[in-house]
């Protein structure tokens, strides 16, 4: 506690808090998955949690800095794959639930403390900063079945367990099944399953299926009632825990803002199937990480379902607004929208094609000249300039109002509806409008106002008006130097040294940054030679644009020198990095230098009436 107060004093939290509200910033959030967060020694299972004492301890060490945590999706992970980005949508991921606190009174010690400390003693990445992911996701589950039997014959926390079974049954019931449809199958994948009845459970196609299958269901359920239980239980137990976090957070001034993946898991398809196109997949056309394009694998959600013909909510549109109340109401810090072209102007690929324009993929709402897609357009064959592929961004080149609200419709009616009735405005929603950016998504986002991202580390320098560049980010968006799939700034500067494209980020910076500077070339070429300045100046870059929203992922503040995802990749090095249980030992970003150095940057007047701040800040 000692080391975390000298931290505190050193960073002068009531300063950074005046400096930032200066440079007009209204948010700072630190970007970190739960499952980076560190773990207290002798705690160590192997996975990161924010409901554990050291995640507590996090969000006091953030609070007088930052005002919100950037959280990953908090679905249910499968066994097989650690991605974040392939969770359940209902269903909350049940690593993130602290086992310590299953062995404290407050629990009733439903889990022994031999069971946790044997965790924690084999756990074989114990102080690696990374997480165990295969050895936790077996040995929580282990450890979770022992809490349930001994939870099972207390009373305690009984009445509460059946009321949080009954506000949630719309999904849980829904997602418990699966669960033990994947015991009796063999395996969690249903795809594969061999009993087509127990494919199409929830999807019966006439009177005589619904009768068979809901034999079947109750045939199921009687069969695999405890397994159904324990399901629900760990669902329970992490919804409390999760609530106490929250509580913990607000009192220390810190919000938390969910993650809402584009993908649909396993468990979603299946149960929700009747809402999908059959054949059709999710996916990424060729771009910087793929030169084919990134077949992601999931279900599209069919646009029949969605909307009725009178334009009111069908069956999939309620299923997504109550997706989204469900995540506004439980993170009153917002949603941030992964991939939010996938709400407005999908790209969508053929079942055993590559999503490639080539090989029959296009975009869902912006390809009238489609043999397949044409009757879901809203883009007509005179918006478009043939002269470019179906993939560029630029294809659509005219709409009407009419047609930017048809883009808009999942937007308006689901996702901005969805805050409203949880007591929220349109600044709760951070949409990740990220790589593409179609004209109808640009569109979309102006009309409805919508708070989108910068990302300054993929500025195109030779492109004076690209808006990522400093001089051209506005206020009404978050900007960030990068995100979970970018290099740390500072791995990203020392690609740049002495190269010419480093040449031109630093030729550009000290436009935007040093106008009343008199060594202008010798800046520049510092910049281009000394990788730690550059760091140093993008960084600045951040706070002195106009944006009044700023993001940092957890390796840019804590200087962490490694990628924590790298997209079109698979491995155990994805997703695994963790902020280091020592992590109130290690030298952040000199946050202190940074806001000086980009009040300095706004100009002489603004400076000038800023004088006795810049001098705190330089002490």
């Amino acid at each position: 506690m000692v080391c975390l107060n000298l931290i505190k004093e050193k960073r002068d939290t009531k300063l950074i808090k005046e400096a930032l509200k200066v440079l007009g910033k209204d948010n700072f959030a630190l970007i970190i998955h739960a499952g980076s967060f560190p773990a207290k020694d002798g705690e160590d299972t192997g996975f990161g949690s924010y409901n554990s004492e050291a995640g507590h301890k996090l969000i006091d060490y953030t609070s007088g800095i930052f005002n919100a945590l950037q959280l990953g999706p908090a679905g249910k992970t499968k066994a097989s794959d650690s991605s974040p980005y392939c969770g359940t949508i209902f269903s909350g991921n049940p690593l993130f639930i602290d086992l310590k606190q299953l062995t404290e009174k407050e629990w009733g010690n439903i889990l022994s403390d031999a069971t946790f400390n044997k965790i924690v003693s084999d756990n074989p990445k114990q102080n690696s900063g990374r997480t165990a992911y295969s050895y936790i996701h077996k040995a929580q589950k282990e450890a979770l079945k022992e809490a349930w039997i001994n939870f099972r014959t207390s009373k305690l926390l009984k009445k509460e367990f059946e009321k949080f079974k009954k506000e949630n049954k719309f999904w849980l019931d829904n997602d418990a099944l699966y669960e033990a449809l994947s015991i009796e199958n063999g395996n969690d994948y249903w795809y594969s399953w061999k009993n087509e009845t127990d494919k199409n459970l929830l999807n019966p196609k006439s009177e005589d299926e619904k009768k068979i299958f809901a034999q079947r269901i109750d045939e199921i359920k009687k069969k695999y009632d405890d397994e159904i239980e324990f399901y629900k239980f760990c669902q329970f137990v992490l919804e409390r825990q999760n609530e106490e976090t929250k509580k913990y957070a607000l009192e220390h001034n810190i919000k938390m803002i969910a993650d809402r993946q584009v993908a649909f898991s396993d468990r979603d398809a299946w149960a929700y199937q009747s809402l999908f196109m059959p054949g059709w997949y999710l996916g990424c056309p060729p771009d910087y990480f793929s030169k084919d394009g990134q077949a992601w694998g999931f279900p599209v959600m069919d646009p029949d379902k969605m909307f009725k013909k009178d334009g009111s909510l069908g069956e999939g549109g309620i299923l997504m607004k109550n997706l989204y109340k469900k995540m506004f109401k439980e993170n009153p810090g917002g949603v941030r929208i992964d991939h939010i072209v996938g709400l407005i102007d999908p790209w969508v690929y053929k079942a055993g094609k590559k999503p490639m324009p080539e090989q029959g993929a296009g975009r869902l709402y912006s390809s009238p000249e489609h043999p397949e897609l044409s009757k879901y357009a809203i883009a007509k064959n005179e918006d478009l300039d043939w002269t470019l592929e179906s993939d560029k961004e630029k294809r659509v080149k005219t709409l009407s109002d009419e047609q930017i609200k048809l883009y808009g419709r999942l937007i308006e009616k689901v996702v901005i509806a969805a805050a409203k009735e949880c007591g929220l405005d349109k600044n709760a929603i951070v949409c990740e409008d990220l790589g593409t950016l179609t004209n109808p998504v640009d569109a979309v986002m102006k009309k409805y106002e919508l708070q989108g991202m910068r990302l300054t580390q993929f500025v195109v320098p030779e492109k004076p008006e690209h808006p990522y560049r400093c001089k051209n980010i506005t206020e009404h968006v978050w900007n960030m130097v990068g995100t979970h799939d970018n290099n740390p700034i500072a791995m990203w500067a020392e690609s740049m040294i002495n190269t010419h494209e480093g040449y031109l980020h630093a030729k550009n910076l000290v436009e935007d940054l040093f106008a009343d500077a008199e060594n202008k070339d010798d800046i520049i070429v510092r910049l281009t030679q000394d990788k730690d300045y550059l760091t140093f100046v993008k960084l600045v870059e951040l706070f002195a644009s106009k944006a009044r929203n700023v993001q940092m992922f957890f390796t840019d503040y804590f200087q962490i020198k490694e990628t924590y995802n790298t997209p079109g990749t698979s491995g155990d090095q994805n997703w695994s990095l963790r902020l280091p249980n020592n992590f109130e030992d290690i030298t952040p970003i000199d946050l202190h230098a940074i806001l000086k150095a980009a009040i300095i940057a706004r100009g002489k007047d603004f400076a000038s009436k800023h004088a006795t701040l810049i001098e705190k800040l330089g002490r």
